[in-house]
């Protein structure tokens, strides 16, 4: 019974990484059947670009996402840990964003060019979560200045309580 939790989550990571694998596959048999063989007279050298750049956009969450999920083994074969939990947010949530929006990218990019624009979401939210970090950096300003009479005066009051001495009572026998 030891290690349950280390199998489940293995068992877990694989049902999710073959979700996220056919998925990809699914999305590019589309394409390519759509795009390249229905609507082969409009395709361009553009859509090669857009092949290519799907296919990056694929691979490279695809593969970090696999080596979190990657369980680890002792020297004699034993289960250690079944890997990272794929249902958390963090840089594993944003992997996932990656590959669905890529997905409805390259999906509907079948119907309107247009729809390449969408790719913007993932630099445009970087730069937000960006901007949070990088704020915490940067100076607030004074807030001293805009002290009012009654602000003042309970700081003036704590300040005077902290600089006091603190007397510890003890019991004599």
């Amino acid at each position: 019974m030891a290690n349950q939790g280390a199998k489940k989550r293995k068992e877990e990571n694989a049902r999710h990484m073959e979700k996220l694998h056919r998925l990809i596959i699914a999305c590019n048999v589309i394409y390519f059947v759509v795009r390249m063989i229905i609507f082969h007279s409009t395709f361009t050298w553009k859509h090669w670009v857009g092949l290519v750049l799907t296919s990056v956009a694929y691979a490279i969450p695809y593969q970090q996402l696999s080596a979190m999920a990657k369980p680890t083994y002792t020297d004699d074969g034993e289960l250690i840990d079944g890997g990272f939990d794929m249902s958390t947010g963090g840089i594993c949530g944003y992997l996932h964003d990656v590959i669905y929006i890529t997905s409805f990218v390259q999906v509907m990019s079948i119907l309107s060019e247009k729809f390449w624009y969408t790719y913007l979401v993932i630099p445009a939210f970087g730069a937000y979560q960006s901007f949070g970090f990088i704020k915490g950096f940067l100076p607030q300003g004074s807030e001293g200045d805009t002290e009012d009479e009654k602000t003042r005066k309970k700081r003036e009051k704590m300040e005077k309580k902290a600089s006091r001495g603190k007397f510890v009572k003890t019991r004599t026998r």
